[in-house]
């Protein structure tokens, strides 16, 4: 019975550093504000979890960002633009999912780029 209850405390203890991770894997997602709060969380803890996603995340604000350069050339760019807003949210959506269930997963499309990128942070 008590390896049982130890077995069951180191699995609690292990759990709490994943919630801790998944956490701020989470507030990545949310917004640029959450990206920065969750790198600055993330500094001193250094949980590669966390850093998977604020990669996926900081990858996701890029592309958002190059979207809206493209968006300012009249007609084609406002086509390329509210297409790739699509397909930019169901990027999203399909990262904080990965996020709230515990994988590290890519995003979508780029995901493994973003790896790549910014495997310096």
């Amino acid at each position: 019975m008590e390896t049982t209850n130890t077995a069951a405390g180191a699995e609690n203890t292990s759990d709490l550093v994943n919630e801790e991770a998944k956490r701020i894997a989470i507030i990545s997602y949310i917004t640029i504000i959450g990206l920065v709060i969750a790198f600055v969380m993330n500094n001193e803890k250094q949980l590669d979890f966390a850093k998977y996603h604020i990669r996926q995340s900081l990858g996701l604000c890029v592309t958002g960002f190059g979207l809206g350069i493209i968006g300012l050339i009249p007609i084609l760019g406002w086509i390329i633009n509210l297409l790739g807003i699509f397909v930019l949210l169901y990027m999203w959506i399909m990262a904080l999912m990965n996020a709230l269930n515990g994988r590290t997963k890519p995003a979508p499309f780029l995901g493994s780029k973003f790896n790549e990128w910014f495997k310096g942070l």
